[in-house]
Order: C-alpha cells, then structure tokens, then sequence
C-alpha cells in the first residue's frame, strides 16, 4: 500500500513519519498524474488559503475532484478538513476554492488566531473501539475549523465542548454577555462520509498512531470491497458481458 500526502505547504512530513512508523509508505503529491500512483490521498493540515492559491495554480483541483468521486479514502486533517468540505464560512475575502465531497459546513477558524491554538483530550469511542488504547485522544488544535452541521450520511466520530458564552452560527462565531449565555453545547471535529475521514486537530503532531492506523484500516476495507466488486464483473472467455462494459478505476491524467 502507498499513500499519497498532498505536499503543497503544512505538515506533510509530520504524516509521512507517522504512516513509516505503521509500516506503511508515504509519498509526497504535489502534480495531478502522480495521484494515479497511490491508493489513498491525505490532505495535511496547515494554512488552507495558500494550500488553495497552489492546489489551484498546479490545476490540482479536477483531479482531486476525480479522485474523491472515484471512492479513493481521502483523510483531511485541519485545513485538509476545509478542502473537503461541501461548505465553509469565515474564509477571508474572496472565499477558496474546496474540493468537496463532504456534506458538512465547516468554520474556518473557529477555534481562533493561532495564540488561541490548544491541546485537549477529546472522547473517541469509535476510534478506540476499533484501533484500542484509552478512550480519549490528545487533539492538537491549531488554528483549528469545527464543523457547524453536517448531512444524513455523515458519521460523527468526535466532539469538543464549546464554552456557554461562545455561540454558533453558520456565518460567524458571536461571543455574548455570560449573563446570557446558553448551555454549554459541543461542535463536531472529527467525521467520516463513505471514503472520506476529517478531523480538525493534528494527529500528525502527536505520537499516538491510532488515527492514522484507522486510516489504513478504512484503506483496505475500501481496497477490498473494489477488489470484490471487479471480481463480479469478471466475463470468461468465449462469454460476452450483458450490458454496457464498466467504468475503468483508473483516474485521467491531467495536463
């Protein structure tokens, strides 16, 4: 198994050390045809906005595109949550382009400026039911984006409580007075949409594998139902195939 790490700017080194620590092989993508060589694709965390002026000037974005419509697992750490999601607000004038796939909105910078980057353990039952280990995970968060709602398909798989006096909306996040504030409610950071997994903190950062050993889990599971379903369509010799011939999986080159 190889796995792509988008390599345009952020902590792409920081992922492939963790997956060469799972024995498993990273490599740097920063060109369209080169995602024809890997597997799986992460898009690290980092700052979302200059990662998008470069996706955008090495026309990456159909091909990402292609290859999150083409089923590939897709994991999006922090501003990679941002390049995966279908909405977001509180972008900086202009907006950024998003690749998408993702039925969620997504606060850019809801957590704050990076002075107001933090470390928390967060609950992720999920998580530790499949990979083990304790039953909360150290979530670095810089600069991070929360998910403000999310579609019927979308799995949660992690929360954060938001403090009583910081409240929501899909534009803005609006602090009021603590003499009117609302009960203590949570904001989503971590999910999961058939091949795409997000999270808004940085397991890259930290030495706990687990996330990254879902990842590969979800990988081969994906793998594998892909694998069953060609062999369905397997046609003997001398047999002629009812129906129209199926999609080839491989995905175009991009110029």
């Amino acid at each position: 198994m190889t796995v792509g790490v988008l390599a345009l700017q952020g902590s792409f080194n920081e992922h492939i050390a963790a997956l060469r620590r799972l024995g498993v092989q990273g490599v740097e993508i920063r060109k369209a045809d080169q995602l024809l060589t890997v597997s799986s694709l992460i898009i690290p965390g980092g700052e979302s906005t200059t990662m998008a002026k470069l996706a955008e000037y090495h026309n990456l974005f159909p091909a990402l595109r292609e290859f999150v419509k083409m089923g590939k697992p897709v994991w999006g750490t922090c501003a990679g949550l941002i390049f995966l999601a279908d909405r977001a607000v509180g972008q900086k004038e202009g907006g950024q382009e998003l690749v998408g796939g993702l039925d969620c909105t997504v606060h850019r910078n809801f957590f704050g400026s990076q002075i107001q980057s933090f470390e928390a353990d967060i609950s992720v039952p999920q998580l530790t039911s499949q990979e083990g280990g304790p039953e909360t995970y150290r979530g670095v968060f810089i600069r991070a984006p929360a998910v403000l709602d999310v579609g019927p398909d979308v799995e949660v798989l992690a929360d954060y409580p938001v403090p009583s006096n910081k409240v929501l909306y899909s534009s803005s996040t609006v602090q009021i007075q603590e003499e009117d504030a609302l009960p203590e409610t949570k904001v989503i950071v971590a999910v999961k949409q058939g091949n795409l997994l997000a999270t808004a903190f940085h397991p890259e950062l930290t030495a706990d594998t687990r996330w990254h050993s879902y990842f590969i889990k979800m990988t081969k599971e994906i793998e594998q139902g892909a694998s069953s379903s060609s062999s369905n369509t397997i046609v003997s010799v001398g047999e002629t195939s009812a129906g129209p011939e199926p999609a080839k999986p491989d995905l175009p080159i991009f110029q």
